[in-house]
């Protein structure tokens, strides 16, 4: 095995965005390729560390930059801004996903007929965008992501889409767990819903934890979220992977 990374460049209209790109150059041949949206706090290294281990699984990671510009807010009031501002804006938000989608596709690594996303927080509800959108992904799995849909033209949903879920998590109460369940039944796909009881957001962030029960690590919950995907993976890659 031989991991090389590196940072590509791709564009969103007039926006730079600078993707992270991992893979095996053992391997001569294009891989399937799983997309990484990062949480509010942009393309970091959570982010790229999770497209290091898709490569280690023998796929191709790709984090995406969703923010532009390798932007990487600090403070609160930073990450609530650059996230509210897409948020704010689902078209907007859906273009420049598409753009990523896009540029991993075109790479020479990467088998743009096999192609998945995962996402984190913020970036869970981008993965579900880019699967509500109908993009040609075999998977869409969100972790502990904001579950609201947008107000944009329904298409069918391509993907085979896995949401694991704190149950406690007030970014996304019961109710939004429901709402996103009825969704995705009408929009016809392989859905399944994973909760996670006693756990909260941001699960899956070893050493996170904000006190007053809003962010908090869970190690079981992130242990079962990431058995669930790699047998998802397995199952859309078929013998591609190597772990």
């Amino acid at each position: 095995m031989s991991i090389k990374t590196k940072p590509v460049e791709y564009k969103d209209g007039k926006q730079t965005c600078i993707g992270y790109l991992a893979w095996d150059e053992s391997y001569a041949d294009a891989k399937p390729c799983v997309l990484i949206n990062h949480a509010w706090g942009g393309r970091d290294s959570f982010a790229e560390d999770k497209a290091i281990q898709m490569a280690a699984m023998g796929y191709v990671g790709f984090a995406l930059d969703n923010y532009g510009d390798g932007a990487l807010p600090e403070t609160v009031e930073e990450k609530q801004s650059h996230m509210g501002a897409l948020k704010d804006d689902r078209a907007a938000l859906l273009k420049r996903l598409k753009a990523g989608f896009k540029a991993a596709a075109n790479l020479p690594e990467v088998d743009a007929d096999n192609m998945a996303a995962m996402g984190f927080c913020f970036g869970g509800l981008c993965t579900l965008d880019m699967a509500r959108a109908g993009l040609n992904l075999k998977a869409a799995i969100s972790f502990h992501g904001l579950l609201d849909a947008p107000d944009l033209p329904k298409k069918k949903i391509k993907s085979k889409v896995l949401v694991c879920h704190g149950w406690d998590d007030p970014m996304a109460e019961p109710d939004a767990v429901e709402a996103l369940g009825h969704e995705l039944t009408k929009g016809g796909c392989d859905w399944q819903l994973h909760a996670y009881g006693q756990t909260t957001h941001a699960f899956t962030v070893p050493g996170v934890d904000s006190g007053d029960g809003v962010l908090k690590h869970n190690g079981d919950a992130e242990r079962r979220s990431w058995a669930a995907t790699v047998d998802l993976l397995h199952e859309v890659f078929g013998d591609h992977g190597i772990a």
